[in-house]
């Protein structure tokens, strides 16, 4: 079973997989993956085409089940939790940032960051303050009032990014977050994602594009539904030297 830093496992999955039918035809997207992500890792998803990385996220994201195999999240196994327990899972466990924004329209950057905690059941007060807290920390506190066609590509990102880290989570997910961006933008967001790790946060993301993977500390690449290498990425940390552009 492939690990990664020391300490307790966030992430421990073992033997997982995943059959998809079709037709008469059964897909097997994923064929037994053992992985280990500790506490505080930073791990880039690689793979091309099919080898079911898409796949892997949405199980760990607790958005589908595997056919077979073990997921325990944070000490608890997944398989044994009920539609209520997952909700809560995806609502504050995990912070997902996808490709696309999935940003509201019609609402500005402070209450589309406050969605999330709105489905927790956060009260008005403390949701604007914490939503606050979450935009101030991705370099968006002056764009609080901002709706989605009034911001950038880099700056709706960074909301999305606020929005995924304003429960708190214990992981973030991100997948192709830099798919829809310029190579200059999708620099910055790398450099916040940094930024991020460096504070505590773990982070997992998907990415087909190799000089985005690289910013990664552990680079674990999939094909034909089964793990082909994981390996650790060592190099000196950069540093940022000055802050996320909030006119990206």
């Amino acid at each position: 079973m492939s690990s990664g830093a020391g300490g307790a496992a966030l992430i421990d999955v073992r033997g997982l997989e995943k059959h998809y039918q079709m037709g008469a035809e059964t897909v097997r997207a994923l064929r037994g993956v053992d992985l280990v992500i500790h506490r505080n890792e930073y791990v880039a998803i690689m793979g091309p085409s099919g080898s079911g990385k898409s796949t892997f996220m949405n199980l760990i994201g607790c958005l589908d089940s595997p056919t077979a195999g073990e997921y325990i999240l944070n000490g608890n196994h997944v398989a044994g939790m009920d539609d209520d327990e997952l909700a809560r899972v995806r609502n504050q466990e995990i912070g997902f940032v996808f490709q696309t924004c999935n940003l509201l329209t019609r609402s500005t950057a402070l209450e589309n960051v406050e969605l999330p905690l709105v489905y927790g059941g956060v009260g008005g007060k403390d949701r604007k303050r914490r939503a606050l807290e979450a935009l101030q920390a991705v370099e968006l506190g002056d764009r609080v009032d901002h709706r989605p066609n009034e911001l950038s590509g880099g700056q709706r990102q960074r909301v999305a990014i606020a929005r995924a880290l304003v429960t708190r989570p214990s992981i973030i997910l991100a997948d192709e977050p830099t798919g829809n961006l310029d190579s200059r933008t999708s620099e910055e967001i790398m450099n916040l994602f940094e930024r991020l790790h460096r504070e505590g946060q773990t982070i997992i993301m998907v990415t087909h594009e190799p000089d985005i993977a690289a910013h990664a500390d552990r680079v674990v690449t999939l094909r034909d539904g089964k793990i082909e290498s994981d390996q650790p990425q060592p190099r000196p940390r950069r540093v940022v030297e000055a802050p996320v552009l909030a006119g990206a």
